[in-house]
């Protein structure tokens, strides 16, 4: 579909390098400012589909600009503009090589090592008796190490600290803005009707300050329940009602695709890539609690370039 950002070829002024995530490019320009473009494409397994989601970088765009403006009394962050729905253009900073994933339910990696019989994940205890997606005593923070090739690892503060990745003054600041934003994160997810159950932060550093980097709180980087019945399918053992993209993930394994080598992608047709899209806008609507506006895509790519470019020559 025209109408979706699948790649983008930029070339701006004083432009250094271009980093093409699964999801994300981000230019890198004059070293000083990072210009992100949240694009249309959906990864799943590690793979990236081959048809991107209309609207869907408005929406994780839009998410982690408003959940960085509501942690700025926490921690400064990146954020300088946004251009554009799909673009942040922000301080550049140097990354810390760790990830900060806090988890405040027993839910995803850290149940399935639960089950394989762990008490300990990155260093942490975990209590005896729990069943998958009950409430942590308190959240805890499982950082991971951030892979250039591969998956990440999960990592203790202690091996973080003695192999030199962060120093211990730094990584003590970075639990700390890790605990507050995940604090602040699940307040305002219950005033939505929501639970946030876990997440990550990035963070890095520019002229000795720490600095919260990328997106956050957006159901690509957390994940959410729906707090509306939680206790009671808790109580049955039945699964929860989650707000992200697993509807993804399963339409993909019903149609015989786990990233596995050999299989194909099945075929996303209009209608199904019009399904996904509609439900990116209701993710959009029940994390912020606001209308989705959505913007004029009928040039995208050029609507785009325009706001970055005017933008830049602002600063």
């Amino acid at each position: 579909m025209s109408n979706a950002i699948t790649a983008t070829h930029f070339n701006f002024p004083g432009q250094n390098n271009v980093y093409i995530g699964k999801v994300r490019d981000v230019y890198t320009i004059h070293n000083k400012f990072l210009v992100m473009v949240v694009s249309d494409r959906i990864s799943a397994f590690d793979v990236v589909l081959p048809k991107g989601i209309p609207f869907k970088g408005q929406v994780l765009n839009q998410i982690a600009a408003k959940a960085l403006d509501a942690t700025l009394d926490i921690v400064p962050n990146w954020k300088i503009a946004v251009p554009d729905p799909m673009v942040t253009i922000g301080r550049f900073c140097e990354p810390f090589k760790v990830e900060m994933v806090i988890r405040g339910y027993l839910s995803g990696h850290a149940w399935r090592e639960y089950k394989a019989g762990k008490r300990s994940i990155c260093g942490v205890l975990m209590p005896e008796g729990m069943k998958e997606n009950d409430k942590f005593p308190q959240p805890i923070i499982t950082p991971t190490t951030k892979a250039v090739i591969g998956h990440d690892e999960d990592i203790s503060k202690e091996e973080i600290i003695s192999l030199g990745l962060v120093s211990k003054t730094d990584y003590e600041m970075l639990e700390k803005y890790t605990l507050a934003i995940f604090n602040r994160g699940s307040e305002i997810a219950a005033q939505k009707g929501l639970i946030l159950v876990d997440t990550k932060y990035e963070f890095g550093k520019a002229e000795d300050v720490i600095y919260l980097i990328d997106e956050i709180h957006t159901p690509d980087s957390s994940r959410y329940f729906y707090a509306d019945g939680y206790t009671e399918r808790q109580l049955k053992g039945e699964k929860q009602k989650q707000l992200s993209k697993e509807f993804v993930r399963e339409w993909l394994m019903e149609n015989g695709f786990q990233g596995q080598e050999g299989e194909k992608v099945p075929e996303m047709t209009d209608e199904f890539i019009q399904q996904v899209s509609e439900r990116y806008i209701e993710l959009y609507e029940n994390i912020t609690g606001d209308k989705f506006i959505r913007a004029d895509v009928s040039n995208v790519v050029a609507r785009v370039e325009k706001n970055i470019s005017e933008c830049l020559n602002t600063l």
